[in-house]
């Protein structure tokens, strides 16, 4: 199993017949001021298994902070069952990260590991703005 597709994005859904929706696909922040709180957030993902590859798949998200420390960890598995008829199957996967806090300026990573091994790494800038427009 490979991820064919990784972002962050302010919002992400996947409908009834498992499409993928994405909304506001972004690799910078500006911010005001540290901490900053981003509000909306979301890490978009979309693993492709072959048909060979039934069967249960751990999966690990860890966020970085700009010196490479774990901020977070988030762990789960993705049961596959027999692909019929198609030599490999699309699975959309979101993890919603409303209200994540930056302490810092710097690029932060989040990183994707199938099975114990590191499969994508996906870079987060944060930067401190020289203004903020107002409303």
């Amino acid at each position: 199993m490979t991820l064919d597709l990784a972002l962050i994005a302010d919002a992400a859904t996947v409908d009834g017949s498992g499409k993928l929706n994405i909304l506001g696909v972004f690799d910078h922040i500006a911010v005001a001021e540290f901490p900053a709180r981003h509000e909306r957030m979301c890490f978009v993902m979309r693993f492709r298994a072959e048909a060979t590859e039934a069967g249960t798949h751990g999966i690990e998200v860890v966020i970085r902070d700009p010196d490479r420390n774990e901020m977070a960890r988030m762990s789960g598995s993705i049961e596959l069952g027999s692909v019929v008829g198609r030599a490999s199957v699309h699975i959309p996967q979101l993890l919603h990260l409303d209200g994540f806090v930056f302490p810092s300026p710097g690029t932060y990573v989040v990183q994707v590991e199938i099975d114990g091994a590191i499969d994508r790494e996906v870079d987060l800038e944060v930067s401190k703005a020289n203004r903020i427009p107002q409303a």
